[in-house]
């Protein structure tokens, strides 16, 4: 297992998290099973930008990402090199801090 820390977000996260999360789940449905409600407007397809999060540290122990992911982060608010979609990006051995950007690009975000 690996240790997920989440910066402070002031809407999802506002004090931040420290959690475990096994090996191979995506950053996305380790952050959803800690209640950080991160928007994947796509349903984890890979065909939105709504995940998208910046690895702080521990990003060279994700798999590199596929062409798909790469075009469709190209579209992300904030990018950053160290950019990734949560639903994509899969948890490895070892610990991980990530930041889930202030703002995506989802034009009708429920509740709001």
């Amino acid at each position: 297992m690996a240790q997920i820390i989440v910066l402070p977000h002031v809407e999802l996260c506002p004090e931040g998290a420290v959690f475990e999360a096994p090996q191979g789940t995506s950053i996305c449905d380790a952050l959803l099973s800690q209640g950080i409600n991160i928007e994947h407007a796509c349903e984890k397809s890979c065909a939105c930008t709504t995940c998208h999060v910046v690895v702080r540290e521990g990003f060279n122990s994700l798999e590199e990402a596929e062409e798909k992911e790469e075009d469709l982060l190209d579209k992300a608010w904030g990018l950053e090199p160290n950019s990734r979609l949560s639903c994509q990006a899969l948890v490895a051995d070892a610990d991980l801090t990530v930041e889930i950007p202030k703002y995506t690009i989802n034009h009708a975000k429920e509740g709001h």
